[in-house]
């Protein structure tokens, strides 16, 4: 029996419910698959994919490409799960038009469902523009990745009444340039409890506190496979790489030993 598929309409009426929305990052079909047959809302095709999965520092190296390898795979894997992929850095940048072209692009070719844009009113041009285009548009403040070397730091966003007044006007802007959700980011709970409130859009939180409409972590962190750093807000539900690590390592001693392959795994 098919599967009915989340859409901006379920998202929004989630809210309304207050149904808590549940996404992850998804950057395979394995993954994908897992992720959606355990009842996850929404999949992210991240530039994350940069830290996790390509072993670079921050996320700016990532290329539109890329994305849309990904987000091919990872759409042929989600039967329930709405997906998403986020647009890289200046893959929306140079112009609103070239903006357009890529996340059409993301759309026709990955068959994603909408796209995710860091940054508030500067960028609402172009969220107004691929939303009338019939592009879904999530959008994304707080702490922004790909600005990273601008802001220098990783630490919490508005936490100052100039920054927190910034980033709710930001939210509130995205939404009126026609996005159909916004992912709050290392925020302080009580800003991201007021955007929400204040918003008719879903918000989805990252070490936003619990306030938000949804939650989001990178799969990675989550699982702990990814390990190199722990944020305060990532809970590990898993040590998947000391699972992987002992199982590996028993498989290179059954090789060497000669236990593996035995007589009924030979043909």
């Amino acid at each position: 029996m098919a599967k009915i598929k989340v859409t901006t309409q379920a998202l929004r009426e989630m809210k309304s419910r207050g149904k808590k929305i549940v996404a992850l990052t998804a950057y395979d079909y394995i993954m994908g698959s897992i992720l959606d047959a355990a009842g996850v809302d929404m999949l992210l095709v991240g530039d994350s994919m940069g830290t996790v999965v390509q072993g670079h520092v921050t996320t700016v190296s990532v290329t539109f490409d890329q994305v849309r390898y990904h987000s091919e795979i990872v759409s042929r894997s989600a039967q329930r799960a709405f997906v998403v992929a986020d647009m890289p850095f200046l893959s929306y940048h140079v112009s609103v038009e070239e903006a357009l072209r890529n996340a059409g692009t993301l759309l026709k070719e990955s068959l994603v469902e909408a796209v995710k844009l860091e940054g508030g009113r500067s960028i609402t041009p172009t969220v107004s523009r691929l939303s009338s285009a019939g592009i879904p548009v999530m959008g994304h403040v707080g702490l922004t990745p790909q600005h990273i070397h601008q802001f220098g730091t990783y630490k919490v966003r508005g936490t100052t009444e100039e920054e927190a007044t910034e980033i709710f006007e930001d939210a509130v802007a995205l939404q009126e340039a026609g996005a159909f959700g916004v992912v709050l980011e290392k925020i302080p709970s009580q800003l991201a409890a007021r955007i929400t409130e204040e918003l008719s859009i879903p918000t989805i939180g990252i070490g936003a506190g619990p306030h938000c409409d949804g939650q989001i972590l990178v799969t990675h962190d989550m699982l702990g496979l990814f390990t190199q750093f722990h944020p305060r807000f990532v809970r590990r539900y898993g040590d998947m790489e000391k699972t992987m690590g002992e199982a590996i390592s028993r498989y290179v001693q059954d090789v060497r030993n000669t236990e593996f392959p035995n007589d009924s795994e030979s043909y």
